[in-house]
């Protein structure tokens, strides 16, 4: 389990894991920029900063899958 974790590693480290890494980061962009906005938002609407946090967290980790799953492997 430990060698296949390190060579998925230096395989995404070489820039050869994903078969279009561009579009990796426009969706790992997508979900940060969702989170980057959400949170002001809901700490101005007068949720306490720790509630907003764990809110946003879970929502943006919930999106992960739906923005990665077309992403294919090299």
């Amino acid at each position: 389990m430990w060698e296949m974790f390190l060579n998925s590693l230096k395989i995404f480290v070489k820039g050869k894991l994903f078969r279009e890494p561009g579009q990796v980061a426009r969706q790992w962009l997508i979900g940060f920029v969702t989170a980057v906005v959400v949170l002001p938002v809901l700490v101005k609407l007068g949720v306490p900063l720790w509630l907003a946090v764990v809110v946003v967290a879970f929502g943006t980790g919930a999106l992960q899958p739906w923005l990665f799953r077309n992403l294919k492997y090299a």
